[in-house]
């Protein structure tokens, strides 16, 4: 191009639409191997955010599983996890979202039910095919008269459990959260994770193995972890060996367990083998047919290696992406992973192990709506070391547009991007929600703020007790690194975030004046109120990152958004989901009636149909240029093209 049009920061024309983040998009989940053929689940929001168990044949062709409006997604710890298995002779069985049931399909029929009807208070996730292939093993989540129990079942496939529930057979149970059951190769063991409130399953968790005597599991053996040691993914490597990951180190690493001896680690090394167990049925290896382990690893980055457990040798492949989702699976010398870069879509992948060669199965974008690379930020990955403060690790993503220049001497503002958990990871990678901004003008700086994962066990210990205080002093303190750098301009940022990353925004608005503007996606604004009305999953979370109720009533209401909300500093925008259990709307109606009676500027957007997240088409439209819109507003632009949100007052 000859010459770009001069327009201020904001103001740039983009081919990068909020209808772009959605149009023939999808995410992915849980590739799984069956014999020749790879299935996955991709969720669309252009079919009102429903899951779709997809099979790709041996010919390469692609194939729905479940019609529309069936929805293959599972509602235990509400975040759910592994929610189908493929059967013999290219049969399905799945979690239907609405009411919960598992439904079998064979090839050609409608699905029928294999648990009865129970107004979704029997939920289904981990789904395994039994040794036997004639029942399914799961984690099982039973609700009633306001509590509820969880065990590891065994849901016969011939249907003799579709009115009766007392044929679902229960293994085991013992504790509040169970996860990973695995049957030993001779069928005559289960090993499974175990743990109670207030741990979760990052903090602590307990690999227990038990004797299968009638199918069931009456008694077990703690053989690794305790309420200060995380364990993750345990895979029998024979009838009496297993391969699992613990974090005793301070790093989750791979380790051999045999009995009598000491927990062997295989490859000692300050990286990460594992990420926080929010989905139940997450893995990060697989076993070699030779005895090798394919593994996803790293510090920040991530790459896939080969491990030799007899030597400890750790060879990696030559692969082009900076990240790994942890849903992978293993045949043979085949690999199927989620995998990201920052110039092309979420892909999921097939890694022949044997040559190093990938295959990109299908990308999370049609090619006809990828934009042109040039309109893409390119990421910077670095740590950040503001002046006496702690290292950061961040992503960096400048304002880019070839058709387009800001004026001499202005600088951009910089929306600064907290995720959730307070546990999750950010990677480099092609994301449209943040090309959307930069490609208008508006950088994005995307925080891994103590707390997140990726890092080891004492970066993620950061955020004990502190929540709300080093998220916040993390993301302010990156902010205000890259203005010192020159790169932003320190009138106009803002900071937003999802879930827990909603309420550091609000934490930030009430704490700081760093910010000119706060968006909270469905962020929590009360800490007593929400600890009190969250889901169980989550019900005693905040005992590690914030203390214990009642002897830490006062801090709860200290750290609260809601009790400062006369300090606001700034404008706020609340995205809330009406259908939302982990952080229910009250939540953000609290905060926003406070900032009305304040006179404080603010909008309140409720989202009908939508749980925590947004999956639906016209959602992810709506609250994507609500966003950019608020944003135009408040700190001074006009985007071309967005309709005015309405600001109160």
């Amino acid at each position: 191009m000859s010459a770009q049009n001069t327009a201020p920061y904001g103001e740039w024309i983009s081919p990068i639409e909020a209808a772009s983040l959605t149009r023939g998009g999808r995410a992915f989940g849980f590739p799984t191997f069956a014999g020749d053929e790879l299935w996955w689940t991709e969720a669309r929001p252009d079919e009102s955010g429903r899951s779709v168990v997809v099979r790709r044949r041996a010919d390469g062709e692609r194939v729905d599983l479940i019609p529309q409006p069936w929805n293959a997604r599972s509602r235990v710890h509400e975040y759910g996890g592994v929610s189908y298995v493929p059967l013999p002779d290219g049969a399905l069985a799945f979690v239907e979202f609405t009411d919960q049931r598992l439904y079998r399909v064979d090839p050609g029929e409608d699905p029928v039910p294999l648990t009865p009807e129970s107004g979704a208070k029997l939920r289904f996730a981990e789904l395994q095919l039994s040794p036997d292939q004639a029942e399914i093993l799961c984690i099982h989540e039973r609700h009633s008269a306001g509590d509820l129990e969880r065990a590891i079942v065994a849901v016969p496939l011939d249907g003799s459990a579709a009115n009766d529930a007392s044929a679902i057979r229960e293994l085991v149970s013992g504790s509040r959260f169970l996860s990973n059951p695995r049957v030993s190769p001779d069928g005559t063991k289960l090993s499974w994770l175990a743990w109670d409130h207030p741990n979760m399953p990052w903090d602590g968790t307990e690999l227990r193995i038990g004797a299968i005597e009638n199918g069931r599991v009456d008694s077990w053996d703690v053989v690794l972890g305790g309420p200060a040691e995380a364990v993750y993914q345990p895979e029998w490597a024979s009838n009496d060996e297993l391969y699992v990951v613990t974090d005793r180190s301070g790093f989750w690493n791979l380790y051999r367990l045999e009995p009598g001896n000491d927990p062997e680690p295989l490859h000692p090394v300050e990286e990460e083998f594992a990420q926080p167990l929010w989905l139940l049925g997450m893995r990060t290896y697989g076993v070699l047919p030779d005895g090798r382990i394919a593994a996803v690893h790293g510090l920040g980055v991530q790459r896939i290696g080969i491990l030799d457990p007899a030597t400890g040798a750790l060879d990696d492949l030559d692969l082009p992406f900076s990240g790994f989702e942890v849903m992978v699976d293993i045949s043979g010398s085949r690999f199927a992973a989620l995998a990201y870069r920052p110039d092309r879509p979420t892909s999921l992948i097939v890694v022949d192990l044997a040559t190093g060669a990938h295959e990109v199965v299908r990308e999370a974008y049609e090619a006809d709506v990828v934009p042109d690379a040039t309109y893409l930020p390119v990421a910077e990955s670095t740590t950040l070391r503001p002046a006496g403060g702690r290292e950061v690790h961040v992503h960096i993503y400048p304002p880019r547009n070839p058709d387009f220049q800001a004026p001499d001497g202005e600088l951009p503002p910089y929306a600064v991007f907290v995720h959730g958990g307070p546990t999750a990871m950010q990677h480099a990678k092609y994301d449209l929600s943040i090309a959307y901004l930069t490609s208008r003008g508006i950088g994005v700086l995307d925080v891994n703020y103590g707390g997140s994962s990726g890092y080891g066990r004492a970066y993620r210990e950061r955020l004990n007790k502190q929540w709300g205080v080093v998220d916040v002093e993390d993301s302010v303190a990156a902010a205000q690194a890259l203005v010192e750098r020159g790169d932003a301009d320190p009138a106009r940022l803002t900071i937003r975030g999802g879930s827990a990353g909603g309420w550091t925004a609000l934490c930030a608005a009430v704490a700081t004046e760093t910010f000119a503007a706060a968006n909270s996606l469905f962020g929590p604004a009360d800490l007593r109120s929400f600890a009190a009305t969250t889901h169980d999953f989550e019900a005693r979370y905040l005992d590690g990152l914030i203390g214990s109720q009642p002897e830490d009533a006062a801090i709860y209401d200290e750290r609260s958004p809601i009790t400062h909300v006369a300090k606001t500093s700034c404008p706020v925008l609340i995205l809330q989901g009406e259908e939302d259990r982990v952080v229910p709307k009250e939540q953000s109606q609290l905060f926003a009636d406070a900032l009305r009676d304040l006179g404080i500027r603010h909008a309140l957007i409720m989202f009908p149909g939508e749980q925590h997240g947004f999956r639906k088409t016209e959602s992810i439209i709506a609250a994507t240029e609500a966003e950019l819109s608020f944003y135009g507003q408040v700190l001074g632009f006009t985007p071309p093209g967005v309709r005015p949100i309405d600001i109160t007052p």
